[in-house]
């Protein structure tokens, strides 16, 4: 597959804890903007720092989004996992501890990473087309679900797919429809006043997670709206720490 060469590349930025500090594990962090910019700050180097802070290495993608559309953002991060993972190795992490973490927009990247299949165009000839790139645990937060609910995020689909996509396409990229017994463990947070992305997709999710039997974890705050990250009255990075520690 051919993709046009407008100038636009994925960045990673990675967080080391200090090595007396590592608990070994590491997680990709995929950030929101609606599929059509990236929340960096608020959603990717905040929560970086948070988990570096407890020993545990992360990396912020900043994943290509509008105008590109799919599977770019996915080829991305498939790529952003494989690096990830091959890094982590070199610095003598668990390489079967390597999870992903995504808000929004990035929530639904992380869940299609845990979930899809491969895409072939992002592989480039190196040994990192080998790396596994299934995360071994994922954290999505007030994520974008289903592209075909009533509660679903259509800017995001659109940003993603463009405005007529094809209905089998949707289909597929709708979460609900690609979890498997095989999906790895997931983290959920939700508000339940969120206006934008309905807490409708977190409890969907959730739900078919449990009819798969994969291990999964929702919290929905009562408060919060949309777009919340790690504000003081949201103690979901504490129970996500927690989580983690289990993983």
């Amino acid at each position: 597959m051919a993709l046009p060469d407008d100038g636009l590349f994925p960045n990673l930025h990675v967080y080391l804890p200090s090595p007396e500090h590592r608990t070994g594990k590491a997680v990709l962090i995929l950030p929101g903007g609606a599929y059509a910019y990236v929340s960096s700050a608020k959603e990717g180097h905040r929560p970086a720092q948070l988990l570096n802070a407890h020993g545990i290495a992360a990396a912020v993608l900043e994943y290509r989004h509008a105008p590109r559309r799919h599977p770019v953002p996915l080829m991305d991060a498939q790529r952003g996992l494989r690096v990830l993972r091959h890094w982590a190795e070199t610095q003598g992490l668990n390489t079967d501890q390597v999870g992903v973490m995504g808000f929004s927009a990035g929530g639904h990247l992380a869940g299609s990473l845990a979930s899809q299949p491969v895409v072939t165009a992002g592989r480039i000839g190196d040994t990192l087309d080998s790396v596994a790139f299934r995360p071994d645990f994922a954290a999505l937060i007030y994520p974008v679900v289903s592209f075909t609910a009533t509660t679903s995020h259509f800017g995001s689909r659109d940003n993603l797919l463009g405005k007529s996509p094809d209905p089998a396409l949707v289909e597929a990229l709708s979460l609900e429809n690609a979890i498997t017994p095989e999906t790895p463990p997931m983290f959920l947070v939700h508000a339940q006043d969120d206006q934008a992305v309905s807490p409708a997709n977190s409890i969907a999710l959730f739900e078919v997670l449990t009819r798969h039997q994969v291990p999964a974890e929702l919290h929905i705050y009562p408060e919060g709206g949309h777009g919340f990250g790690l504000a003081a009255n949201h103690p979901w990075g504490e129970l996500l720490l927690r989580w983690l520690s289990r993983s």
